[in-house]
């Protein structure tokens, strides 16, 4: 039987006249028709959206709590059902499109448990000053294709548990999981408190100008996260940006390479290296640089390589759209152009027996110009340059790019040089001795280039509230 989807506004099921369609990546197959939501749709959704936080944004934290509960059990009752959805619009194998699933029950039962708290801030003899935290209103959560559910769970449970409504855009590329998620959730929460539209960049423009919403909570591209903090700015919204992410990876030398090189791997090609803070450039000490390139090759070789089926146990798949797709063949056919050596993959033709689906062969590339395209953008594909380096402080400020503020991260026996080179790197998260996963514990954000503010971890709730100080005279 074909799954139905609809946009959910204040609880009601909505459908639409104007439909669009996804392909999915792995086959080509057109998939299921989705309503795309009108400007009635969004102003509907605002008004309940607004008229439910005069009452949720007034509920106890415990209301809260318990309401994520119930959206985790929920999600796990639902577990196959979406994943299966989410692997045939993102092309991930099953095992990659569980994890989407699952990680958002762990963030669903993390912010059960944590939340914001009054805190004294000041007390002498005269005063006593209390912080409270109160919600801002209407969330806009406009999430990413590469990570679907768990990226626009984040944004609605950080809303949520701090008494916040929210709305959220799921990327045209990727709406269905997210619909679905949003239609089993009802009955939850009071209508209006969740709600989920489809729609294209004129949706999310009409989000970040209307002065109902109060915060924009925006996961994308740099370009792009300019033009929604522009808009923002007319009507004073508080807004969350992050945005792109060139991590650089440093491996010093002496490094662990039996663990070294399985972890660069996974940081450069899980999910095909369409994740935000994958490992993108990959600076090599000089003295082991010929040892790691060939370890790395065999690596890549035995454990990343396209499996059309997507039952098999798998972390490496496609690209997610047809869009990105060519933006990586394009930096493919940019390498061969200029000469540089392409040590493994290198091929800009659909990587399967069949001829359909937009996969890309796993491709490394040794030592590219620092100018290079490759070196220069975040990729967010199947392709990782690899450098070589010999001084700390010149490998430090190569990888000191202004799109490279995400994450980063280093490899090395010595956990003081270690800490030393991840304390001078400019990034708003640096993993040591692993791969780039982020926690859900932990703040997350970008610096420069990279993003504004941030969220994750009981910090990140910071951004969904205002602090109000309450002075006590004594």
């Amino acid at each position: 039987m074909q799954p139905q989807f609809f946009n959910v506004i204040n609880d009601e099921l909505r459908g639409s006249e104007k439909t669009a369609t996804v392909t999915n990546p792995r086959t080509e197959d057109e998939l299921w028709p989705c309503p795309v939501a009108s400007n009635e749709d969004f102003e509907d959704a605002v008004v309940a959206a607004r008229k439910a936080f005069t009452t949720w944004g007034k509920s106890t934290v415990a209301e809260r709590q318990a309401a994520l509960v119930k959206m985790a059990d929920v999600l796990e009752e639902h577990v196959d059902e979406l994943a299966d959805i989410l692997s045939r619009e993102t092309g991930k194998s099953a095992i990659l499109a569980s994890l989407d699933i699952r990680a958002s029950i762990a963030q669903c039962l993390y912010y059960s448990k944590t939340a914001l708290e009054d805190e004294v801030q000041y007390e002498d003899d005269n005063t006593r000053v209390v912080a409270t935290h109160i919600p801002l209103g209407v969330v806009g959560a406009i999430a990413p294709w590469n990570f679907p559910v768990i990226l626009a769970n984040i944004k609605v449970v950080s809303s949520l548990i701090t008494g916040n409504c929210v709305i959220v855009k799921p990327s045209p590329f990727t709406p269905y999981a997210v619909m679905k998620w949003a239609e089993i959730s009802r009955g939850i929460l009071p209508p209006g408190v969740f709600q989920v539209l489809n729609g294209g960049a004129d949706l999310g423009a009409l989000m970040t100008l209307h002065p109902g919403i109060d915060k924009i909570s925006f996961t994308g591209t740099t370009a792009t996260g300019k033009r929604v903090m522009a808009s923002c700015a007319k009507t004073l919204k508080k807004v969350t940006l992050e945005l792109a992410g060139n991590d650089a990876c440093i491996v010093c030398p002496d490094a662990d390479l039996d663990k070294t090189i399985p972890s660069v791997a996974s940081g450069g090609f899980f999910n095909a290296g369409q994740v935000c803070v994958a490992s993108k450039r990959i600076y090599v000490h000089e003295s082991i640089y010929d040892e790691f390139l060939d370890r790395l090759v065999a690596e890549v070789e035995k454990s990343y390589s396209v499996q059309e089926d997507a039952a098999a146990p798998s972390v490496f798949g496609p690209v997610d759209n047809k869009a990105q797709f060519e933006v990586v063949k394009g930096i493919i056919e940019d390498c061969r152009k200029n000469g540089y050596k392409i040590v493994k993959g290198g091929k800009t033709t659909t990587a399967s027996a069949n001829g359909k689906g937009f996969w890309l062969e796993p491709t490394i590339v040794s030592r590219p110009p620092e100018d290079s395209w490759l070196v220069k953008e975040e990729q967010f594909g199947p392709i990782l340059p690899i450098l070589s380096w010999t001084d700390e402080d010149d490998v430090i400020k190569r990888s000191n790019l202004a799109n490279a503020g995400l994450g980063a991260s280093v490899y090395s026996t010595d956990l003081t040089q270690a800490e030393r080179i991840a304390r001078k790197l400019e990034s708003g998260s640096v993993w040591i001795n692993q791969s780039e996963r982020p926690n859900f514990g932990a703040f997350f954000g970008g610096i420069k280039d990279s993003g504004y503010g941030g969220e994750m971890g009981k910090q990140g709730l910071l951004s969904y509230s205002y602090t109000q100080a309450l002075h006590f005279a004594k």
